[in-house]
């Protein structure tokens, strides 16, 4: 397994090792995933230790972000052994599951995760893959003796088509990935794809409020229901309260009222979250009142709105949000949740194509937020031309140009010495995006400790 250590890879190591495999697996850091795995039994090495391909060894699995030129590939093909790629892994160990697929532009992590949890907080013991660490159980996969395999289901390059779910849902379809999709067209063309993946006798759940989630729904030959808070859907949400960020509600299907649920995440994103979840768990055979326990006791995953410590009156928190619609529900969320003085944006912006292709869009989308820094764009999967072609100063020009206060600084360290200077009780300070900024939260924290009086 090349790649080994990415969240994906490392849950199908898990999944692969519980069911009697052998594995060896590379990546460029032995990170803690890959420890665990190690501690399990499997064989892993760094990308610059003493490596190679071993001498038996029956298909060869690459992560999305490895290119056919990792010297590992270039070997397999020169011996003729199979290489595929993670989601058609992915696909090959879910068709041997009752497998269930969460898709979507936004929230597909989370709600994954979340399904997976009350199906095994009802019992069933479910197997999945989750592109994030569950806060609650320390890992981002497990493997059940239950029948369902509940699986995140990703777009990009069209990986969801390797997938064989008998349930799915598709939260939202808006632009991403433009370095691959053409456009919106594309994009939608291909999430109606996967919806015809679901066969007659499943079940897919799509997004009410969003006219492109029921376009594509036409396409699948499965019966399906709809969530939301407004109009009819088949799933909704009645008699809203919120409490400290977090909605209590009366659940609703068909109009008929199920119960009070009350779910200990903020936003009201993660209330449609929710009950994408109660329509699939309902489908899969959970009771109401497990399906209630599982959504109040679920507390999420690793790096969406995490709080990561709090430091003389100031809170410090880490989220993965990296599209413009996932930053302004983030930043909604936070305000609603922790009500601050201040709020001061670190966004690491992931990709240069997207940052080009979305550049409005993501200065619109800080106006919450009374101070953005912006270090440098994180480089995956681009090329030298699109790196070029923007830079991170054109987004805190953005920024500024709304009237908000934002500062491009590439550096991390002088990120904290700054904000080390300039925080106050009654901030709060949100690390955000799919790259590496995470280390400034937990290095401010550390700072900021530090500093108190004994």
């Amino acid at each position: 397994m090349v790649g080994i250590g990415g969240s994906g890879m490392s849950g199908l190591a898990a999944v692969l090792l519980r069911w009697g495999a052998s594995v060896t697996g590379v990546d460029a850091v032995l990170s803690r995933p890959v420890q665990q795995l190690a501690q399990r039994g499997a064989r892993v090495y760094a990308e610059n230790g003493a490596h190679k391909l071993p001498d038996e060894v029956d298909v060869v699995v690459a992560s999305a972000a490895i290119r056919d030129t990792h010297v590992d590939l270039v070997e397999a093909r020169r011996r003729s052994v199979p290489t595929i790629r993670y989601a058609e892994l992915l696909g090959m160990l879910m068709s041997r599951r009752h497998g269930v697929a969460i898709a979507g532009t936004h929230g597909k992590s989370t709600t994954t995760a979340w399904l997976a949890y009350v199906l095994r907080t009802a019992g069933m013991d479910p197997s999945f893959v989750v592109g994030a660490e569950l806060v609650q159980l320390g890992v981002g996969s497990g493997v059940g003796d239950g029948p369902h395999f509940v699986v995140e289901a990703c777009e990009y390059a069209r990986s969801f088509m390797n997938l064989s779910p008998k349930a799915a849902a598709i939260l939202n379809i808006e632009e991403d990935h433009l370095d691959y999709y053409p456009g919106i067209a594309e994009i939608a063309s291909a999430f109606g794809d996967f919806a015809g993946l679901v066969p007659a006798d499943g079940l897919l759940v799509v997004n009410a409020h969003d006219a492109r989630c029921r376009g594509v729904a036409e396409r699948s030959a499965a019966p399906v229901q709809t969530f939301g808070l407004d109009g009819e859907p088949t799933w909704s949400a009645a008699d809203v309260a919120v409490h400290d960020g977090c909605c209590a509600f009366d659940l609703l299907r068909s109009g008929s009222r199920l119960g009070r649920v009350r779910i200990g995440l903020p936003g009201k994103h993660n209330l449609m979250n929710a009950l994408a979840v109660s329509a699939l768990a309902t489908h899969l055979g959970v009771s109401f009142s497990d399906v209630r326990e599982g959504l109040g006791s679920y507390r999420g995953v690793r790096r969406r709105l995490e709080l990561r410590g709090v430091a003389d009156g100031v809170r410090m928190l880490d989220d993965y949000a990296h599209h413009p619609t996932e930053i302004r529900a983030t930043l909604l969320a936070a305000r609603e949740r922790y009500q601050p003085e201040r709020m001061w944006v670190v966004f690491q912006p992931h990709q240069h194509s997207r940052t080009r292709f979305l550049l409005e869009d993501f200065a619109r989308s800080f106006d919450l937020a009374e101070h953005v820094i912006v270090p440098e764009i994180y480089f995956v999967r681009d090329s030298e031309r699109e790196r070029e072609l923007v830079c991170a100063e054109d987004l805190a020009l953005r920024v500024r140009q709304r009237g908000r206060d934002a500062l491009h600084i590439p550096d991390f360290q002088q990120i904290v010495e700054l904000l080390v200077a300039r925080v106050k009780p009654g901030d709060v300070v949100i690390t955000m995006g799919a790259g590496d900024i995470w280390k400034v939260a937990d290095e401010l924290v550390r700072r900021l400790r530090a500093d108190l009086p004994a």
